[in-house]
């Protein structure tokens, strides 16, 4: 009953409590991507939609006999309470992390340990915004943060990107129309690095004039970076906060590079805020997990992470190129920008398509993706679709988009059919 796709419309229509619900819990609903989880994880499709990051190069053979000597030496700290700011041996790990995007002015003691990116944006919006507030984000968004601001019941306004990124101009135009209506813009979420969805980096030349702007007009910078170490070509770009270290909130996150499974991330902000965001975490979990937290120092400390993103680096870029590769082959008509790193590529498909009413048909040709209706809030996005390379093998992905394009070329074969023309031609 859980993964019936219709369940949630169940339990409202026989809920006896519907009526005493806050009035964001309306706000509330349920992602498109894990919806497709069920059904997507099954051995016979073909799944490019989740953003899964591929464990199979962990060493945790290793890394289970370190654990061990953890929690025999240690054991007792692991599985106790811990601080609501984090484990300040971790704290101290992320500063030669951050170092490699050039934010060197950060001591352990500026670091808050979070449950994942989730938390982390769920705890920015607590401190800063009221319902009717408005955030500024990239077009397409990213649907946790989607689900994150539509639970505070705050209004997400999109700023247009092109292959560079957030554009300048945009954002400041944006920003000046929404003061013109009277609406407060709490801040400007961005995922710079290989944005997920659209796959775009934003430009080193962008970087500043972005942050010069947020300046200007007093807009809080929330910079959302977890892929930043999976460029294919091994650069790493400036981190927005290297910049700037009064008006960026950085967050980062362990579940790309390590292990989504033990739901560790942190943030640096500035004193206020960060005082900020440590209550409000305490309110909301008291604590961040000592295991979790230990089970990835005792990783950091006791393994060459470097080489192991270096590996990773290269992985994602051979499966990323079989992506493209197979799209050019199977699907030249689509359109589509290759990432310099991260997981995704957002496909454009032909006009008169509906990725999301194209779904059901896909995923009984045994192949999964994301409609790109899951990253707007507004119904816009039917003409995209998320493409994930991160876990199938380069010949999985290349079976998965054989089997997408039989879907979309039945597609268009039955939307040209019904084109006005179409009788004209056949005389």
């Amino acid at each position: 009953m859980a993964d019936d796709p219709n369940i949630a419309s169940k339990v409202i229509k026989n809920d006896p409590w519907y009526s005493s619900y806050a009035t964001r819990a309306e706000q509330m609903r349920a992602s498109e991507i894990r919806a497709l989880f069920a059904v997507a994880n099954r051995p016979e499709v073909v799944s490019l939609a989740g953003g899964m990051p591929y464990l199979g190069r962990m060493p945790f053979d290793k890394l289970a006999d370190q654990l061990g000597d953890m929690l025999r030496s240690k054991g007792q700290v692991a599985w106790q309470y811990g601080s609501a700011q984090g484990d300040p041996h971790l704290r101290e790990d992320v500063l030669p992390i951050m170092e490699l995007e050039g934010i060197k002015d950060v001591q352990p003691d500026d670091v808050v340990i979070v449950n994942g990116s989730q938390s982390g944006l769920d705890l920015i919006t607590r401190i800063m915004c009221d319902p009717g507030d408005v955030v500024l984000a990239e077009a397409p968004n990213y649907v946790g943060a989607l689900g994150v601001f539509q639970s505070f019941q705050v209004d997400v306004v999109n700023v247009a990107m092109d292959r560079d990124g957030l554009i300048p101009e945009a954002l400041e135009e944006t920003i000046l129309e929404q003061r013109r209506q009277g609406k407060a813009v709490k801040f400007l979420y961005t995922v710079p690095n290989f944005h997920n969805p659209a796959g775009a980096t934003m430009s080193v030349e962008r970087r500043p004039r972005i942050i010069e702007i947020a300046k200007k007009y007093h807009v809080l910078v929330v910079e959302d970076n977890p892929y930043g170490l999976l460029a294919f070509d091994g650069q790493t770009y400036p981190a927005l906060r290297s910049y700037d270290s009064e008006g960026i909130v950085y967050l980062s996150s362990f579940s790309k590079i390590i292990a989504p499974g033990m739901r560790v991330a942190w943030m640096v902000a500035p004193p206020g805020i960060r005082q900020k965001l440590v209550l409000a975490n305490e309110s909301a979990i008291l604590c961040p997990s000592n295991m979790s937290q230990m089970t990835i120092t005792t990783y950091l400390d006791n393994f060459d992470w470097k080489s192991q993103i270096n590996d990773y680096r290269g992985m994602y870029k051979e499966r990323c190129d079989a992506m493209d590769e197979a799209l050019k082959e199977y699907l030249p008509y689509c359109s589509w920008l290759k990432p310099k790193g991260g997981f995704y590529i957002w496909l454009k498909i032909p006009q008169g398509l509906n990725a999301k009413d194209m779904l059901p048909r896909a995923i009984t040709a045994k192949v999964a993706y994301v409609s790109g209706t899951a990253f707007y809030d507004n119904g816009e996005g039917a003409d995209h679709m998320r493409l994930s390379f991160c876990y199938p093998t380069p010949d999985r992905i290349r079976e998965g988009i054989r089997r997408l394009s039989t879907v979309i070329d039945n597609e268009l074969a039955t939307v040209r059919l019904f084109e006005p023309d179409s009788g004209k031609e056949r005389g």
